[in-house]
Parts: structure tokens; C-alpha cells; sequence
């Protein structure tokens, strides 16, 4: 893995191959992502979408192909991840360098999370939601060119979920990093995205712009369509009907 090339392009993956005994979990991908550029990863479990986002991350390695990513990459997980021992200011500053500039930033970043009034309190006071808003101050305030976020809404309540995702929304527009998102849920990829892609089989079976005008409400008739489109290369349709074959008209 190297240093992704200049200009506009942020992310490059060409030909990426990922082999586990005789299975290719990733079988000759192919993805560009633009410097700010919002782009959502969907797939059943097991279909790969992690272990894509691993090795970006510079977490797992290719067998083959080519992977160019920025080098100022940061990964947000499922899990907050964060210090047990360590205050929250501590945790957004954790691995940097030490210094009253430092700390700045790091109060900078929980203000943008609503987080500002929390620098002094301990993880374990936390809800989950706060915990990960934490965790999202810690990996923008390394000012990356590459967010990774690895299902980080998932095991949040679904009232706490659309908050996030408003939230995550909101600062990725005003940070601008490339921004690949994993997840299995249909309707925040849609929400968030400027691109779609469907990860099957070990391929990218689709790569999609959305252009549903925001705020993107399910209600939404292009909304509802994309969906149904997005569901049925995931390999979902409807209660009661047949899917048509490959190459069906």
C-alpha cells in the first residue's frame, strides 16, 4: 500500500484480491474515491465489506492488487473503543503530541460533537451515544484525508442512530475527508451518501450516485426507488415474488 496519488482522487483500489483458504472474500475490486466524497459500502455479513475497510485501514493486507489511500487515514469502529482509564479530553487527544495547541484541538473537536461540557468526565459515564460521538472527536481531530467508519451506528437505538447520522453528516460536509462508511443498513447509506456501492460475492456489483435531494426522507418517491434497487442487488425483493433471472428483461 502507498500513497494515494494527488489531484482530486483520494482513494484508488484496482484489482484488490483478499483470499481466506480457498474463498476470495474480495475478488478483483475496483474503486476510486474523490477527496470529499461520501461513499457508502453495503453487503450482507461476510460479504467483505470489513476486511475492505481493514485493509485501507492498513489493519489487514492484499494478496493482489493495487491500493493507493492517503496517509493521514482514521478508522471509526463499532465499538467506542475508548480509554477506561483516561478522562474524555484525554481520549479525543490519546497518541498525540502533548501541548496546549493539542489540547485546543481536542476541545475544538468535542465542541463540534456537542460533547464540550464532557472533557472532564470518565468513559464509563457515558451512554453509548455519547461514547461514540467520542469517538468520532478522536478521528477528526487528526484532521484525516480518509474516514473509515466500520458500522459505528449499529449497536445505537434507533432514535440515537438518526441523530448520529445527522451529526456524522453534518461534520463530514464541513471537514471534508473521503469518507467510506460500511454498513448493512439501506437507508443510512442513502441518507448519508453521495455514492452507493453493493459488495457481493466478492465483487462490487454496484457503484451508484445518489441523487435524492436532501434532507432524504424514506417518504421520498426517488427515496423508496433507490432502496428497491439497492435491496435487490443485495439480493432482497419483495414478499411473494420471484426475482428474474440474470439478464432478464
Amino acid at each position: 500500500m502507498t500513497t494515494a496519488p494527488g489531484g482530486d482522487t483520494a482513494v484508488h483500489i484496482h484489482g484488490l484480491r483478499r483470499v481466506f483458504g480457498d474463498r476470495a472474500v474480495l475478488n478483483g475490486i475496483e474503486l476510486t474515491i474523490r477527496r470529499g466524497e461520501f461513499v457508502a459500502l453495503l453487503g450482507a455479513s461476510g460479504s467483505g465489506k470489513t476486511t475492505l475497510l481493514r485493509i485501507l485501514g492498513a489493519l489487514d493486507g492484499a494478496d493482489d492488487g493495487e491500493v493507493l489511500v492517503p496517509q493521514a487515514r482514521t478508522i471509526v469502529f463499532q465499538e467506542p473503543r475508548l480509554v477506561p482509564s483516561k478522562k474524555v479530553l484525554a481520549n479525543v487527544a490519546v497518541a498525540l503530541p502533548r501541548g496546549r495547541a493539542t489540547q485546543e484541538r481536542a476541545r475544538t473537536a468535542l465542541s463540534e460533537v456537542g460533547l464540550d461540557r464532557h472533557a472532564d468526565a470518565w468513559p464509563g459515564t457515558l451512554s453509548g451515544g455519547e461514547a461514540q460521538r467520542v469517538a468520532l472527536a478522536r478521528a477528526l481531530v487528526r484532521e484525516p484525508e480518509l474516514l473509515l467508519l466500520d458500522e459505528p451506528f449499529a449497536a445505537l437505538d434507533a432514535l440515537t442512530r438518526l441523530k448520529m447520522q445527522d451529526l456524522v453528516g453534518d461534520l463530514c460536509r464541513i471537514h471534508r475527508p473521503a469518507v467510506l462508511l460500511v454498513t448493512h443498513d439501506v437507508d443510512e447509506a442513502i441518507r448519508l451518501a453521495d455514492r452507493v456501492c453493493v459488495l457481493r460475492d466478492g465483487r462490487l456489483v454496484t457503484d451508484e450516485s445518489v441523487t435524492v435531494e436532501r434532507p432524504r426522507e424514506p417518504g421520498d418517491p426517488a427515496f423508496a426507488d433507490l432502496r428497491r434497487r439497492l435491496l435487490a442487488d443485495l439480493g432482497v425483493h419483495p414478499a411473494g415474488r420471484t426475482p428474474l433471472p440474470t439478464g432478464a428483461p
